[in-house]
């Protein structure tokens, strides 16, 4: 019988350069180098799916990040809410005080690495009082949704959304932003900006919010309390501004000369003034003349009218954070 051959064990060099080990039986051997490469190529592509993933993420709205107060243009729209409801602003300092801030705002990038305002006005002003209040670092930022909205349509509708869904519009804000929006060039037409704001709406809904647009167009600015207007007292309002000529300003002047305290003082007068035939209304007194100082400048984009009773703030800077400001201030210091 022939004898079998007995091979010879490989060197430990044959298959090329690779790290030392030891095998079971003591000999030296090294890992394949395909190993090593499928393990970086692995770990690299791993990397970049995680890289992609958060920048989709990012650009879809889907991830929130922080961005400094400063950062954040309170006015890149034109606010739908009018008012700020002193209590509630109160409880929502104190939730963020206790708990931190728990829903995003809605931003969209601009350029000079600032951001626009979607929504969250509300969380920014109060954000800002706390910081002001105590310097505390964490009320520094708010957390954010970056939005990529296609026009600058789809961000008035955002905004609008957001504040029907959480704390709702008086009839009076909600037609207020369709003018303003019309005003701002967003929309060509009221009946475009209703059916695009409004779209959830219902055909009635949107129909008494186009009734007080002839009620904004008219006393916007010289309302003292034109969220408290109630949806019967608006459209009465209303009617009677479209059937009489001159009603507007008669109104306006009203309005401009009385001291009122209370939305039901305003709204007595009100009703007064459009039930009182035009012959027998007696004219407003003429408004106070103006003092020396009307339109000083106090600093930028702020300038002060002042006589006995009667101080005037105005200019670009002049806005609903400074009213928040203003408003902490008076509180802590009267």
């Amino acid at each position: 019988m022939a004898k079998r051959k007995r091979l010879t064990p490989a060197s430990s060099t044959f298959l090329g350069a690779a790290p030392e080990t030891k095998s079971a039986l003591g000999a030296p051997l090294r890992a394949a180098p395909i190993a090593d490469i499928a393990r970086d190529a692995a770990a690299s592509a791993a990397a970049e799916d995680l890289s992609r993933a958060m920048s989709e993420a990012r650009a879809e709205g889907r991830m929130v990040i922080s961005v400094p107060l400063d950062e954040i243009d309170l006015d890149y729209l034109v606010r739908d809410r009018v008012v700020s409801d002193d209590e509630e602003m109160q409880t929502l300092k104190e939730s963020l005080r206790a708990r931190g801030q728990q829903t995003p705002i809605e931003v969209v990038a601009r350029e000079g690495a600032r951001y626009g305002l979607i929504s969250g006005w509300r969380r920014c002003a109060a954000l800002r009082t706390l910081y002001e209040e105590s310097s505390e670092p964490r009320f520094a930022s708010v957390l954010c949704l970056l939005r990529q909205p296609a026009e600058h349509a789809e961000s008035y509708v955002a905004m609008v959304e957001e504040n029907e869904i959480r704390v709702g519009l008086s009839y009076f804000e909600r037609a207020r932003i369709v003018v303003k929006a019309v005003e701002e060039g967003v929309f060509e037409t009221d009946r475009t900006a209703l059916q695009t704001l409004f779209q959830s709406a219902s055909r009635a809904k949107r129909s008494k919010i186009g009734s007080f647009l002839g009620v904004v167009r008219a006393l916007d600015g010289v309302l003292h309390f034109p969220a408290a207007l109630t949806e019967r007292q608006g459209l009465h309002l209303a009617r009677a501004l479209a059937e009489e000529d001159g009603l507007a300003d008669t109104l306006r002047n009203t309005l401009q000369a009385a001291s009122l305290t209370s939305p039901e003082a305003e709204t007595a007068l009100l009703a007064k003034t459009v039930a009182t035939p035009p012959s027998k209304r007696t004219p407003p007194p003429p408004a106070p003349s103006p003092t020396a100082d009307k339109g000083k400048p106090v600093v930028g984009g702020i300038q002060m009218q002042y006589e006995a009773g009667r101080l005037v703030l105005e200019g670009r800077a002049v806005n609903d954070a400074l009213r928040t400001r203003l408003v902490t201030w008076l509180r802590q210091n009267n």
